[in-house]
């Protein structure tokens, strides 16, 4: 098995104004993700979400900036790390990662 990172990028805007009752499906809506991984065959190895990036500090060089580097709709809000057997497996598994309006990218581990 391969490790694959599925990167969700959504509208932070769209989480911010997200009602309670919103907010509660989404949450249940990744719990299901996480059972439809094991279905599908693969396993979570880690997951975690992201504070916003009004919290993020930008370090380029030894400039160091608060905020994001880059102004974007969609920000990086949180990825799972899961095992697939392969790139096939791990697409049809981040095909099912539940987001507001925004988009998953699902990049290989690199194995030294």
């Amino acid at each position: 098995m391969a490790e694959y990172m599925i990167l969700l990028f959504d509208d932070e805007a769209a989480w911010a104004a997200a009602s309670p009752e919103e907010y509660d499906r989404m949450l249940k809506a990744h719990g299901r993700f996480q059972e439809q991984c094991v279905e599908l065959g693969g396993k979570i190895v880690n997951s975690n979400a992201l504070q916003p990036t009004s919290t993020a500090t930008s370090v380029r060089g030894d400039v160091v900036t608060d905020g994001p580097f880059a102004e974007t709709k969609e920000a990086l809000g949180g990825y799972y790390l899961i095992e697939a057997a392969d790139l096939d497996q791990a697409l049809a598994i981040a095909k099912l990662v539940p987001v507001l309006k925004g988009g998953v990218e699902v990049r290989p581990v690199m194995v030294f």
